[in-house]
């Protein structure tokens, strides 16, 4: 009986690891594909997106679609988001990261906040290497400028090494996310391209993009260009 009972837990855990593995690979490509609706719908207004001056000289792209409020640490803001860097090549495959902070009022009337960062220098660049870094401590940012104010976007961009923008009921704007910090999510990245890769390995162009994240790819190319070679390489 003990044996049959064994037999019948471990045929449990056979059809449920498949269907957690399922669930995993739908949950990443929900994110990727969430990411690029955001970019989408923000930079197809050019009168009301990133300016044109900042999106061609951006090293490294991260999207973070819905920051809600989290329930588990009170009064603050948590996003699960994506990241691509300009290589030689183009833009490098995605990884994943995580932003937590203080509330800073990115709900209204319930509805999630999407942001956007923009690293502007290989400084930038760097700081996305970091397992964890805080936005306004570890790294200068500057409220991103909206739209054709080329000469803004070129004043703001000599300041910080990240640009920020937030989006609530369809308004773009740049954003002060000064305390909030940025970690990598290695364990999703790790899900996504199936095995351990670092992050420096990804975004410097070492490991190719899956077939998931190539429509993500595909639009930051479109409105960021292509390949440019990042300032200090």
């Amino acid at each position: 009986m003990k044996k049959l009972l064994g037999l019948m837990l471990l045929a449990g855990i056979s059809m449920t690891l498949p269907a957690r593995a399922a669930d995993d690979t739908q949950k990443l490509d929900s994110r990727l594909d969430s990411a690029r609706a955001v970019i989408d719908q923000i930079m197809s207004v050019p009168d009301k997106a990133v300016p044109d001056s900042i999106a061609k000289q951006a090293v490294c792209i991260g999207v973070i679609p819905s920051v809600v409020k989290g329930a588990f640490i009170v009064g603050a803001e948590y996003g699960q988001g994506v990241v691509t860097c300009r290589t030689p090549h183009g833009w490098s495959a995605p990884v994943f990261i995580r932003m937590a902070g203080g509330s800073f009022g990115f709900q209204i009337g319930g509805q999630g906040t999407d942001l956007v960062l923009v690293a502007v220098n290989h400084k930038g660049f760097t700081d996305l290497l970091k397992s964890k870094f805080k936005i306004g401590g570890d790294a200068s940012a500057a409220a991103g400028p909206v739209g054709r104010d080329a000469q803004a976007a070129t004043d703001i961009s000599m300041r910080a090494e990240l640009l920020t923008w937030s989006r609530s009921r369809g308004l773009f704007a740049g954003i002060d996310l000064n305390g909030v910090s940025v970690s990598q999510n290695t364990a999703d990245t790790n899900e996504l391209y199936g095995g351990d890769h670092s992050f420096e390995q990804i975004l410097h162009g070492s490991v190719p993009p899956p077939e998931a994240t190539r429509p993500f790819l595909r639009a930051i190319s479109r409105y960021f260009g292509t390949a440019q070679v990042r300032a200090g390489e």
